[in-house]
């Protein structure tokens, strides 16, 4: 899902320099509507124009508002807020990936949501998603798009290699992996070494990276060992693809799925359109999607993923007014059937998945093993967590580091992004 870089982030840099401003200075006259300022972090080529379109139904039908819409790249969009807030010239809406949304809040950038119009219809939202959008008791987002990993197989060729069943555990996965290997003669199973990928072996030991009520770091913890043991174990063995440590390893990966080379990968909703484009899943009935496997511990735990509209503390009280009637009309259930339909992506309501969404196979798949996810813990710093294994795991899975000595670097990068936490 790469974009022209250099492009792009130069037709953001003249958006944003003309529209940081937000409520401040968002071209309002007197007696005329309110002007809003939205910066969208949705992917610009297959997302966006779904969110525009809405953008301009809301404009019809409350004509004292206005919406500037702004995309900005999402790898762009933390820093560049966190800036904007900082100087008091911060959109009056962002969209924000969960993991910003209680640093933000910490910060004072993002407005209590409980008892607004925004959040008229809470308790049509999935409790989980909620507590996701929360820091110390208050509610800062409102879920426009969730999301998880999930077991996604190529249903041909597991039943060519006489399965009948997704694997529920990983031991069950290796297994597959060799029969699929025999029988077909393709790899029965890819791994990512990225540490949100390696998030659902942590879940499956009953480990995280950190215990946050104990406020302790367990990423070398005995259970994360076993854990991320499980988790490299999986790039050897017959049908197991080796580990993939290069720069375009996310690419190389979903490549093979979608092209029947590879039986069975961990991947999110987000790439649901993109599984339909390749050779392997023309018939959208051949994509297979079940719960990321069990630990020893018996269970599954798939992170929970996604996006909440907040509004920017800052903006004055005609602005935030009107952000939340905002707010309120883009995650209604009637817009999130829209963008599901339109995007392929998750809804955060129940009522939003219409017979017409749960029709896509892909949705549906998903929506199913959505409850099993597990959301975030409320620290700020909890996103931040996963830059230090993104460095460690690729050097532990091509062989450069030992297991012993990841783990221990990636514990002591961790416990200076948290210096309240012991070890």
């Amino acid at each position: 899902m790469r974009r022209g870089i250099a492009a792009s982030a130069l037709v953001a840099s003249l958006a944003l320099a003309a529209t940081a401003c937000g409520g401040s200075d968002s071209g309002d006259s007197a007696g005329g509507p309110v002007t809003i300022t939205w910066w969208d972090t949705s992917n610009a080529t297959n997302e966006a124009p779904t969110y525009q379109a809405l953008v301009k139904e809301f404009e019809a039908a409350n004509k004292d508002i206005k919406v500037k819409y702004v995309n900005v790249p999402f790898d762009q969009a933390q820093n560049k807020f966190d800036t904007a807030a900082g100087s008091k010239g911060a959109p009056d809406v962002l969209r924000s990936e969960v993991g910003w949304t209680p640093a933000f809040a910490k910060k004072g950038f993002f407005l209590p949501l409980d008892g607004t119009e925004a959040l008229a219809d809470q308790a049509k939202f999935k409790p989980n998603l909620i507590q996701q959008a929360q820091y110390e008791g208050k509610t800062y987002g409102v879920p426009i798009v969730t999301d998880t990993l999930a077991l996604v197989y190529n249903k041909q060729l597991f039943a060519k290699a006489g399965l009948t069943a997704a694997p529920k555990t990983w031991d069950e996965l290796k297994t597959a992996a060799a029969t699929v290997k025999d029988k077909t003669g393709v790899d029965g199973y890819w791994g990512s070494t990225q540490a949100y990928y390696a998030q659902s072996f942590l879940h499956g030991e009953g480990a995280d990276t950190v215990d946050v009520d104990a406020k302790k770091v367990t990423v070398n913890s005995p259970a994360a060992k076993k854990a991320y043991g499980t988790w490299l174990g999986l790039f050897d063995g017959k049908g197991l693809h080796k580990a993939d440590t290069t720069a375009d390893a996310y690419a190389h990966i979903q490549d093979a799925f979608v092209n029947g080379k590879v039986a069975a990968i961990v991947q999110g909703p987000w790439e649901i359109t993109n599984f339909y484009k390749g050779s392997a899943f023309k018939d959208k009935a051949n994509l297979g999607i079940a719960p990321v496997p069990a630990g020893s511990t018996g269970k599954a735990g798939a992170p929970t993923g996604g996006h909440n509209l907040s509004v920017y503390a800052g903006s004055d009280a005609a602005h935030q007014k009107a952000a939340l009637k905002f707010l309120n009309f883009m995650t209604s259930a009637k817009s999130q059937a829209t963008v599901a339909q339109k995007n392929s992506t998750l809804p955060t309501r129940d009522d939003a998945y219409t017979d017409q969404v749960k029709a896509d196979p892909g949705i549906a798949g998903y929506g199913a093993v959505l409850s099993a996810a597990r959301p975030r813990p409320a620290l700020p710093e909890y996103s931040s967590l996963w830059g230090p294994l993104d460095s460690e795991l690729p050097k532990i899975a091509g062989g450069k580091e030992t297991l012993d000595e990841g783990l221990g670097n990636a514990e002591t990068a961790i416990a200076k992004l948290v210096p309240d936490f012991g070890k």
